[in-house]
């Protein structure tokens, strides 16, 4: 039987013997991680290609957007950016054609509104199939993930077209804000979220304090589950600031969406792609504000999601 060395300190108490990390204490650190997916020089270099090639688009759109329109089509191309920036945006708000200052507007409406929709919604929808037991839930579940099969939007623009007609709602708002209220996908993805962020003894606890349905909603949920309320959040507002053709059928030209705004900026005496780009590249800003305000909480959601999968 061997026997443990306690070493004693001079003048002091015995000292028991250091304890080495464990793995599992180690990879929390951050010491694994760090050892185990040190990045090579050649995925450094891979990374970097891809990063370049990924903001070339953007940054072409910057240098189309900042010279003149004769620039934008001269041979070679303009590598570099102009000085006309302001000058291109001024000229995309007053185009009398385009309404682009109004369909900012809308897509800001229609976008915020559909988003704070579907975000609740989803949440609700989600923490009830996850956490709570009532008859029909599975059927419920499957009829809505065959919705996420089946592309309604281009299916059902007629009957959708007609029934706009029906209710005097053609060239308004909530002709384009309704029929996106509620979201299968997003109902889908708050559910698994919500399976996996919320344990099931955190309920149960809830419960036995005396905590109703809304109040486990509200106090424990929710908390739980904003890392993927804000994934969701931002899935949404890109689909919705981005929608064109369901906006190009119900919107008339004075009262557009932002894409369609755009579309109206080609539609004058040519194309001029100086004016083109400038409002392209104004119809992207409000997205990355909202991936920089919001981009800690996004980027998280993301990788808690990838981490639980």
């Amino acid at each position: 039987m061997t026997s443990t060395t306690v070493s004693r300190p001079a003048g002091g108490p015995p000292t028991s013997p250091a304890r080495t990390p464990s793995d599992a204490e180690r990879f929390r650190r951050g010491g694994a991680t760090r050892h185990l997916w040190k990045a090579s020089a050649l995925t450094r270099i891979a990374l970097g290609a891809a990063i370049i090639l990924s903001a070339m688009p953007l940054y072409w759109m910057v240098v189309i957007a900042s010279r003149t329109a004769s620039d934008a089509v001269a041979v070679p191309p303009k590598l570099l950016p102009g000085g006309n920036l302001f000058a291109n945006f001024g000229r995309a708000f007053a185009d009398e054609n385009a309404y682009f200052l109004q369909g900012l507007t809308n897509s800001f409406i229609i976008s915020t509104t559909v988003t704070v929709s579907v975000v609740l919604i989803s949440t609700m929808a989600g923490f009830a199939f996850a956490k709570l037991r009532f008859r029909g839930a599975k059927v419920l579940l499957v009829s809505i993930l065959i919705t996420m099969m089946v592309p309604l939007q281009q299916i059902g623009v007629v009957p959708l077209y007609v029934m706009m007609v029906e209710l005097d709602w053609v060239n308004t708002l909530q002709a384009v804000i309704l029929p996106f209220l509620v979201n299968g996908f997003g109902i889908f993805l708050m559910r698994q979220y919500t399976e996996q962020a919320v344990p099931d003894e955190l309920v149960e606890s809830a419960r036995m304090d005396g905590a109703s349905t809304w109040r486990v909603y509200w106090s424990i949920v929710l908390p739980a589950v904003r890392p993927g309320m804000a994934v969701l959040a931002l899935l949404t507002f890109m689909q919705n600031w981005n929608e064109f053709l369901w906006p190009l059928m119900i919107l008339q030209p004075d009262n557009p969406s932002v894409q369609v705004a755009i579309r109206g900026l080609t539609t004058n005496y040519g194309e001029d792609y100086s004016m083109v780009f400038a409002g392209t590249l104004l119809s992207i800003v409000p997205l990355i504000i909202i991936f920089i305000a919001f981009g800690r909480q996004i980027i998280g959601g993301l990788m808690e999601g990838a981490v639980k999968a």
